[in-house]
């Protein structure tokens, strides 16, 4: 085991240009917004426009952390996704030619549902741990959330990329070893290569997210003999808040009425972002992450407990302590203005974009400019082969 600090030195993120309210959404539906706002937990969702996938978010997400001494020294790119754009070839390699990274480095796509970048992750704290002359890793989340138009799980859907940087003495997060984990084959939600929409058990898959986690936490107090209360927070994998919540509350059932009410109030404050930008797979425990980096009142030395979940499933409890830099590297990430110039849609526009898909039968297709403020966009397909500028 490394004694040395290895951790994420900066995140960066993405989200689309677009987004619906979810009151919008609800009276359209006939259904009370209150079911949306405080039933499911969100507010709003980030919708895909034509130009954006998800090599294009993670590119917009990774490029403004990535300084050119990074680039040069990152070694491995790991590129976790469930909405990957190929069946052979890595999310990684366009990531790699599109920010100009080391071409001196292994990279490659994996894929386990939301649990992914957990495992990216994981993979680049024993690569640097296992190679002293290995400088950095890059961890790139990238997802869409789509269920369907007037479906049960359309109002958790969304878009976005998570960009992580993990080097040796990290300026964010220093993640500790060792960490619990547990997977078994389960139906709860799936996606079969047929459908660009995913098939869910949502009971099922609520139970199964809270099975999970009693199984791990506890297996991880085990092994670490830690306590509740010596964490200053609680991050979970967040499709929808309410589901985190849910996971809140089974691990501090039996905590005094002051211990509950400090986890759920960082717990308020981790899941802002999550409530503005919708379910993003891989990145949603990661943007609920920033979202406590930016918005919390923490301090460096604060340990934070993050559970991770993946459908099907695997889910891992880890932990991290908040470096003495924290604060003013989180902030690398613009996350307020990424949201503050989004264009809101009416349901008609959302559904319109919605419906816009990639063909599947290798027709040429040019796709005029949509984003407005986005570094990389699809502009195209010619020859089978997308085309990114």
């Amino acid at each position: 085991m490394s004694l040395e600090k290895i951790g994420i030195d900066k995140i960066g993120f993405y989200t689309p240009e677009f987004y619906l309210d979810l009151a919008d959404l609800a009276q359209a539906r006939a259904v009370d917004p209150n079911k949306f706002k405080i039933g499911i937990g969100q507010d709003e969702q980030a919708v895909l426009p034509l130009d954006q996938d998800v090599v294009t978010m993670a590119a917009n997400a990774s490029a403004p952390i990535l300084a050119p001494k990074d680039r040069s020294e990152i070694d491995l790119i790991i590129f976790a996704s469930e909405s990957g754009i190929d069946q052979s070839k890595a999310g990684a390699l366009y990531l790699q030619r599109l920010l100009g990274l080391n071409q001196s480095a292994r990279a490659f796509e994996i894929k386990e549902a939301c649990y992914g970048a957990t495992a990216g992750l994981q993979m680049a704290y024993d690569h640097l741990a296992a190679h002293p002359d290995s400088q950095k890793v890059l961890v790139v989340a990238a997802d869409v959330a789509r269920y369907g138009l007037e479906t049960a799980g359309e109002v958790t859907q969304g878009a976005g990329a998570v960009s992580m940087l993990v080097t040796r003495a990290p300026r964010i997060l220093a993640l500790s070893q060792p960490t619990a984990y547990f997977s078994e084959e389960i139906m709860d939600f799936w996606r079969p290569n047929y459908s660009d929409t995913a098939f869910a058990e949502g009971k099922y898959s609520t139970e199964q997210y809270l099975r999970f986690l009693e199984i791990v936490w506890h297996d991880y107090q085990q092994k670490t003999k830690t306590q509740l209360t010596d964490f200053a927070a609680l991050l979970f994998h967040i499709p929808f808040t309410k589901l985190g919540l849910k996971g809140l509350c089974q691990m501090t059932a039996d905590a005094d009425q002051e211990t509950k009410a400090r986890f759920l109030q960082v717990f308020e404050t981790a899941t802002i972002y999550n409530r503005q930008v919708g379910n993003i797979y891989t990145g949603s425990l990661y943007l609920s992450l920033l979202s406590l980096l930016q918005k919390g009142d923490l301090s460096a030395g604060a340990k934070l407990g993050l559970f991770s979940y993946g459908s099907g499933a695997v889910g891992e409890f880890f932990a991290g302590e908040l470096q003495s830099n924290f604060e003013s590297m989180s902030q690398l990430a613009d996350v307020e203005t990424l949201l503050a110039q989004r264009q809101k849609l009416t349901v008609a526009e959302y559904e319109r974009l919605f419906k816009q898909t990639l063909p599947i039968d290798g027709s040429t297709l040019t796709i005029d400019p949509i984003s407005q403020h986005a570094q990389f966009r699809l502009t195209g397909i010619s020859g089978h082969q997308r085309q990114y500028k």
